[in-house]
C-alpha cells in the first residue's frame, strides 16, 4: 500500500494510514519487541552519533520530556522529540525544532514502514512508533527525546537504544500488562536502562528492583536524593547534582506540586550528558521558564476559570486534586470527567470527590472508555457505601461527549467558579477539538483563535 492510494489531502491520507495501521493486528496492545526489532533492521533505523534520551514512568513523563526539550532549544540544538498520546492531532507527537511536523512529511515514513514490514503484523503503537522513529531519524538533530508508552521492557520505543535514560514516578496503572505492585512496575520500566549508560531516577522513594536491575547490567544509576537533591522557598528553587549547580532558580512554567521533582530529573539529565550536550545557567532558565505542555495542570483563565489536566490514575489525580486545593477559593467546582472503563474509577473518584459539586459524566468515541451512565452508577455506589466523600447536595448529569459536558458545565456556573475536565487525554482532546475554549459564565463556551496542539495509551 502508497500514500498515492490515500486521500491528495495530507491530513486525511494521515488518518487513513492511521485506519490501516489499527486494521492490521487482531490486538490492540501486543506486547513485545520482535516484531518491532525486525522491522527496525529491515528500516536501518538508528539515531548514529546523536544523543537520545529515554523517558519511562507512570506520571510526569510528557512534562519531563517537554522541559528537556525546552531547555535544549533554548541551548540552540536541533531537537526531535516522540511524545504522547495526542490531544487533537496525531502529528502533535512528533515535533522538531519546537513545533509539530506537518502530517504531509509524516506519509512517506508510514510508506517506508508498510513496505519494511513485509508479512508482519504490528499493532497500531508499534507501526506509528517506527513511522514517526523514521521521521525522526531523518533530520539533522543534536537531541532526541523518547517518550515511553505504557511499559519499558517490551514497549517499542526500547527497540532504541538510549545514551541517558529516565525514570519518573512509578505507580500502579496497566496493571494487566506491568504487574500488580510498584516493584513489578519498577521492574519493567527499568529496562531501558543500558549498560555502562546513565539512568535518572526522579522518583523519591523508586521501587527497590529500579536499582537492583541498574546493579545487575552495570548503568549509572542517578537517584533523587542521592545523586542529586533539590532544595527551595516560595520564590526560587536550587539544585545540586554530583558536578553541577544551580542557584536562584525560578519556578517551572509547568504548574503543579510534582513538577520540581520533574525538572530536577531533568537537570540531573543534562549534567549526565554535558561534556555531549552543554548547556548554559541561561539555558536552563529561560528553558523552565518557557515550557509549555497543554493538557498538564492547564489552567485557562476566564469566568468561570478553566482547569485541563490529562490524570487518569489514582496517583495522578491524587496531585491534581492537591493542585486545586492550593488554588484558592472557588464557590463551586464543576467537573467534566470521561475515562477508560479498565481505569481504578473507584480510587480516581474518591481521590477528589471531596472537590467537585457538580459532575458532568460524558462519553468518549471508542469501545474502551467507560459510558457516562456507567460512570455515574460508579459515583453513586461509592457515595451509597461510605467510599467517597461528596458535598451534600452535589449534582450529577450525563452527556453524549466532552464538549457538551463543558458546554452544560458553563451554562450551570457563575463567573467565580471552577470548572475541571480530567480523566483521559480523549477528555482533554474532546474540549480542545476547535481550540482553546474561551469562558464565560452562562455561555456557550467559544473557541480561541489558536487552535491546540486514538491510541491504547491515553
Amino acid at each position: 500500500m502508497t500514500t498515492s492510494a490515500f486521500s491528495a489531502d495530507p491530513q486525511q491520507a494521515l488518518e487513513q494510514w492511521l485506519a490501516h495501521c489499527e486494521q492490521l493486528h487482531p490486538k490492540e496492545i501486543d506486547m513485545t519487541l520482535t516484531r518491532v526489532a525486525q522491522v527496525r533492521d529491515a528500516l536501518g533505523l538508528g539515531f548514529g552519533q546523536t544523543p537520545v534520551v529515554m523517558v519511562a514512568g507512570t506520571n510526569g513523563k510528557g512534562s519531563t520530556c517537554a522541559m528537556l526539550e525546552s531547555v535544549a532549544l533554548q541551548a540552540g540544538y536541533r531537537v526531535g522529540l516522540y511524545i504522547k498520546p495526542h490531544l487533537v492531532h496525531f502529528q502533535e507527537r512528533c515535533r522538531v525544532d519546537g513545533r509539530p511536523v506537518e502530517a504531509a512529511s509524516l506519509l512517506p515514513h508510514f510508506e517506508a514502514v508498510e513496505a519494511a514490514r513485509g508479512d508482519q503484523a504490528l499493532t497500531y503503537f508499534e507501526f506509528t512508533t517506527l513511522a514517526i522513529l523514521h521521521r525522526l531519524a531523518a533530520e539533522p538533530l543534536d537531541l532526541v527525546i523518547l517518550e515511553v508508552g505504557l511499559g519499558g521492557r517490551l514497549d517499542a520505543v526500547n527497540a532504541i537504544d538510549a545514551d541517558c535514560s529516565v525514570i519518573t514516578s512509578i505507580d500502579l496503572d496497566h496493571t494487566e500488562y506491568l504487574g500488580p505492585d510498584r516493584e513489578s512496575v519498577g521492574r519493567e520500566k527499568a529496562h531501558i536502562m543500558r549498560p555502562g549508560k546513565p539512568v535518572i531516577v526522579s522518583d523519591p522513594m523508586p521501587p527497590a528492583s529500579i536499582a537492583a536491575h541498574a546493579e545487575a547490567i552495570g548503568a549509572d544509576l542517578r537517584q533523587l536524593g542521592r545523586d542529586f537533591s533539590y532544595g527551595g522557598d516560595r520564590q526560587q528553587w536550587q539544585w545540586a547534582g554530583r558536578s553541577r549547580r544551580y542557584s536562584g532558580l525560578s519556578y517551572p512554567a509547568l504548574r503543579g506540586v510534582n513538577q520540581l521533582l520533574n525538572a530536577s530529573g531533568v537537570l540531573a539529565v543534562f549534567e549526565a550528558l554535558y561534556e555531549r550536550l552543554p548547556v548554559s545557567a541561561q539555558a536552563v532558565r529561560a528553558g523552565l521558564a518557557l515550557v509549555e505542555l497543554p493538557g498538564r495542570f492547564q489552567v485557562v483563565p476566564g469566568s468561570p476559570m478553566l482547569v485541563l489536566d490529562v490524570a487518569h490514575n489514582p496517583h495522578a489525580v491524587a496531585a491534581l486534586a492537591q493542585n486545586l486545593d492550593q488554588m484558592g477559593f472557588y464557590p463551586r467546582t464543576h467537573a467534566v470527567f470521561g475515562a477508560m472503563a479498565d481505569k481504578d474509577l473507584a480510587n480516581i473518584l474518591s481521590r477528589i470527590a471531596p472537590l467537585i459539586d457538580h459532575w458532568h459524566f460524558c462519553d468518549l468515541p471508542l469501545p474502551r472508555a467507560a459510558t457516562a451512565q456507567v460512570l455515574a452508577q460508579r459515583f453513586e455506589e461509592g457515595r451509597a457505601q461510605g467510599l467517597l466523600k461528596a458535598p451534600g447536595d452535589v449534582g450529577v448529569t450525563l452527556h453524549t461527549d466532552p464538549a457538551s459536558a463543558l458546554s452544560a458545565a458553563a451554562a450551570g456556573a457563575d463567573p467565580a467558579d471552577r470548572i475541571l475536565v480530567f480523566g483521559s487525554f480523549y477528555t482533554v482532546g474532546g474540549v480542545l477539538k476547535h481550540g482553546l475554549p474561551r469562558l464565560g459564565a452562562g455561555v456557550q463556551p467559544e473557541s480561541m483563535d489558536a487552535p491546540a496542539a486514538g491510541d491504547p495509551h491515553r
